[in-house]
């Protein structure tokens, strides 16, 4: 066997070899960069760091080089251990900061930069994750005139995150572009659309925008998987549209199929999977959280979402994801967790006022009302610019609670909508709930004064003086009542106000209401009428067809009377071969009663031989030994058995005589799928007793007196049963098919 070769020795960087040229390095770095050989440049340019340590255009290429490679941590630490006055990483620093959520001290970094389009741009992208939509459009109109390419992208969707989305298609004028112009102007265009209520335009749109996405990245040799992932958010678009136009099937199956396909980006599937929560509302919740749980951090306890999408969601798209994740626990009774979420929310938006109403909604599930008004009293005096819509749901727990006071007190605490009718009309309800009389009758006062002076087209001072008077007439305030009838009667010349003034004004005044009286229209068919001989009268008296005679001659006049169609007769159809001539003997009318409900009904006779006694010789038999009495009452026992069997006849004689109370035998008559409950007991009344629950059937024996009494509802599984409860039910009632 030959021997094998010797490995020959590697050569080892012995310290005395010296390192290869600084210039060789920098050709390597630069081919490495422009190959997007980002690792490979990092160990680049540690070789040159080691053999020039503080190296300006090393450190600047090794920070470049892990930016471009992600690793954002790694270049900030750089950049912070390599800090010397000659070099000025700052504006590396703030994209880092600003790659890393660290928006403040971001913009702290950028201040001694001097302002260029660089810096311009960073500051603009900072601005908008920040929310400062206004400043952050300032920079990018200072920017139109440098010709940055897709800047209109961006300027479009800083407009629309602002609430400007009506100034969209000026500043596309100005630029002097077309929405088609590129997949993504074209989408951002759409969703500015979507906002201005425009959902069949922006349709349109969407399906341009992905018929241009898939023609431009075709052209440039991109994959199809990638293609779809580039596309995805106009597909969830799309599906968005789908539910605003209320197609909400087209909705649900567009978003779970881009769920189920799972080929979009994490941004776009987080917001597929918040929309298709409200979509399917409280059904299958715990499928619902499960699709929840596939956004949030893995390695989290509680649910949190994953650090890249807390990156890249707005923090109205974020909150609105933790409101639905809290809502849903709620609907799903898990309290525990539903109440530690949303303990977390108020640090997490605390510009918002979602998390004191979610912490009001967990209260008032725990039967807390009163300290859900509490929490949202506080915040509405913490926070008046943002307390409308919270004053608005504590009035709705108040009143849900029974407390009428407080929500009244809230309502009126929102001073633009006191003048609204639903407002006014809610709040005199409230206060007549409180028996606060006086308090609703300023609420009404105040309406009126307001709606006198309004300017309004839509004027609404008729329809509150009506219900003020109304009011006020139902609460013995006649002469307030009379005053402003009155003036509805002078103003608008109402018919109705005129009838209740008379109404009204005949209760203080007859005089005066006899005068207004005469203003009102005399009514067709009472002209011959003589009130005094009427009002002598014993009453009305029912005549048949006084009601026809009294319409006829109410609107015979000038009109014929039209005359009702007849209703053609058909002739009934007959089976095949029969003759109603000779129809023939009558079928039997007990042909569908079992055969032992039947009044021909025979039992068979019992084998005499069965109840022989068998045994040893010289057994006796027990019959014959026993007294009596005990005779009497094994016959009396059998004639109650075979009475069941008697004729139709002799069921009706003894109907009459037989008071006596019996044991029934209820037997299932109905049968049909519950579709909201199932419960697996046998639920009757308690005066009812239950025996036994035979297979699938339900058989109850009771004890009650004759007649039919009511209709037990039993359930078991997803069945429910209907039974009959007689009273006094003699035995031949089987036998007649009363059951």
């Amino acid at each position: 066997m030959a021997p094998k070769p010797k490995d020959k020795s590697k050569p080892s960087n012995s310290p005395s070899q010296p390192p290869p040229p600084i210039e060789d390095l920098f050709d390597s770095l630069n081919k490495h960069i422009q190959r997007s050989e980002f690792e490979q440049a990092v160990k680049v340019a540690d070789q040159v760091l080691s053999i020039a340590p503080g190296d300006e255009d090393a450190i600047r290429c090794k920070v470049v080089a892990l930016i471009r490679a992600d690793d954002i941590d790694k270049a900030l630490s750089t950049i912070q251990s390599s800090q010397r006055p000659t070099v000025d990483f700052s504006f590396f620093k703030a994209y880092c900061l600003y790659r890393q959520n660290k928006l403040d001290e971001a913009v702290q970094s950028l201040k001694s930069q001097e302002r260029n389009i660089a810096t311009m741009l960073l500051e603009s992208q900072i601005l908008y994750r920040l929310g400062k939509m206004d400043a952050c459009i300032d920079i990018y109109q200072k920017l139109q005139k440098s010709k940055i390419e897709s800047l209109e992208i961006n300027s479009v969707a800083s407009l629309i995150t602002a609430g400007r989305s009506s100034e969209v298609q000026g500043m596309m004028d100005a630029l002097r572009v077309k929405a088609t112009s590129s997949f993504e102007l074209a989408y951002n265009t759409a969703c500015s659309l979507i906002e201005r209520s425009k959902h069949t335009e922006a349709e349109q749109l969407l399906l341009s925008a992905r018929r241009i996405g898939q023609e431009t990245l075709l052209d440039d040799n991109i994959p199809d998987d990638e293609i779809e992932i580039e596309l995805a958010p106009i597909a969830v678009q799309l599906a968005y549209v789908q539910q605003l136009l209320g197609h909400t099937q087209e909705a649900i199956e567009a978003y779970t199929d881009i769920i189920k396909r799972d080929q979009a980006d994490e941004s776009s599937l987080s917001v597929a999977v918040n929309n298709l929560i409200p979509l399917r509302g409280p059904k299958d919740v715990s499928d619902s959280l499960r699709k929840l749980d596939r956004l949030k951090e893995k390695d989290a306890q509680t649910f949190q979402l994953s650090h890249s999408l807390d990156l890249k969601l707005s923090s109205k798209q974020r909150e609105a994801i933790y409101a639905n994740r809290a809502l849903l626990l709620l609907h799903a009774n898990r309290m525990d967790q539903a109440r530690e979420l949303v303990a977390g929310l108020p640090d997490m938006f605390p510009d918002s006022v979602m998390p004191v109403l979610l912490q009001a909604a967990v209260l008032v599930r725990e039967n807390k009302a009163g300290k859900a008004e509490e929490i949202l009293g506080q915040f509405a005096d913490k926070y008046p610019e943002k307390s409308k819509v919270v004053l608005l749901a504590r009035a709705q727990v108040a009143a849900a609670a029974s407390h009428p006071h407080i929500a009244a007190e809230s309502l009126a605490k929102i001073s633009d909508i006191q003048h609204m009718p639903a407002t006014v009309a809610t709040l005199v309800t409230l206060k007549e709930r409180a028996g606060d009389i006086d308090g609703a009758a300023a609420v009404l006062d105040a309406a009126i004064k307001w709606w006198s002076n309004s300017m309004t087209e839509d004027n609404k001072l008729n329809l509150i003086m009506q219900e003020a008077a109304s009011f006020k007439l139902r609460h013995g305030r006649e002469e307030d009542a009379a005053r402003l009838y009155e003036e509805l009667v002078k103003s608008h010349g109402s018919v109705e106000a005129l009838v209740g003034l008379v109404t009204t004004v005949a209760r203080v005044d007859v005089n005066k209401a006899e005068a207004y009286e005469q203003k009102l229209k005399p009514l067709p068919g009472l002209k011959g009428v003589d009130v005094d001989s009427l009002e002598k009268t014993s009453g009305a008296k029912h005549v048949e067809g006084a009601y026809h005679i009294g319409a006829a001659e109410t609107f015979d006049e000038g009109k014929n009377k039209t005359k009702g169609k007849k209703k053609r007769k058909r002739k009934p159809r007959y089976p095949k071969g029969f003759d109603p001539a000779n129809p023939g003997p009558p079928p039997d009318p007990e042909r569908w009663l079992p055969k032992r409900e039947r009044s021909s009904y025979r039992p068979k006779r019992k084998d005499k031989r069965a109840a022989q006694v068998r045994g040893a010789q010289g057994a006796v038999a027990r019959e014959k030994h026993e007294p009596a009495a005990a005779v009497g009452a094994s016959s009396s026992n059998s004639n109650s058995k075979s009475n069941q069997a008697t004729t139709s006849k002799g069921a009706s004689q003894n109907s009459v005589a037989d008071q006596t109370t019996t044991k029934v035998l209820l037997v299932l008559i109905s049968l049909m799928y519950v579709t909201h409950h199932h419960r697996n007991t046998l639920h009757a009344p308690p005066d009812l007793p239950m025996l036994a629950l035979i297979g699938s059937s339900f058989v109850v024996t009771v004890t009650v007196p004759c007649n039919v009494e009511g209709i037990i509802e039993c359930s078991r599984g997803q069945r429910s049963v209907t039974c009959l409860v007689f009273k006094d039910l003699p035995s031949h009632a089987l036998a007649k098919g009363l059951f």
